[in-house]
């Protein structure tokens, strides 16, 4: 397992050896030991989740506040996605910024996402099938985000906006200015 640091603090990509022949491929997808090892911080993860979203939908920019924040590892089991993680820790050298990623079943990345951090991704492909790892465990109560079309950011989600699918709660989201700020 191989992880390479992002332009933002904390926030890896994670690489998986994967072993290929004529019956198809191989990889460990997590193993803690050598998650740890590779990222320098605990990797206790109490949930897992699978959305499945087709071609456009954008979900985010997402966070749980306080102290339920979770810290994600997320990776696409089937298709491909554009991942996008905003560091909203005040105190942090990224503050404020955001890192864009594909990610795909054909080129099996994982991204560490920390606490502090909102998330979101948007669908390339006919569908995608995308899994999440959470060090924490979802509270209603404590969700936010921003949108994803706050000017700060202008986030290229790689899809035509009129082919794109928000929900009702995401498209009323608040910009970054009003977003919680992990202090």
């Amino acid at each position: 397992m191989k992880a390479t640091a992002t332009k933002l603090k904390d926030c890896f990509i994670i690489e998986s050896a994967v072993f290929k022949d004529k019956r198809g491929f191989f990889f460990e997808s997590f193993n803690r030991q050598k998650f740890e090892d590779a990222i320098g911080q605990s990797g206790a993860f109490v949930q897992d989740n699978i959305s499945v979203s087709g071609y456009g939908v954008i979900r985010g920019l997402h966070f749980q506040m306080g102290e339920h924040a979770q810290a994600k590892l997320v990776q696409v089991l089937q298709g491909a996605v554009l991942d996008v993680a905003v560091d909203l820790r005040e105190k942090s050298e990224t503050f404020g910024q955001y890192f864009a990623i594909e990610l795909s079943a054909d080129n099996n990345l994982q991204l560490y996402i920390p606490r502090g951090f909102a998330h979101g991704f948007s669908v390339l492909s006919e569908t995608a099938m995308f899994s999440y790892k959470c060090d924490n465990f979802y509270n209603k109560a404590s969700e936010s985000g921003i949108r994803y079309d706050d000017p700060k950011f202008n986030i290229d989600w790689k899809i035509p906006m009129k082919s794109a699918e928000i929900s009702e709660k995401d498209v009323l989201l608040g910009d970054f200015q009003s977003a919680y700020i992990f202090k």
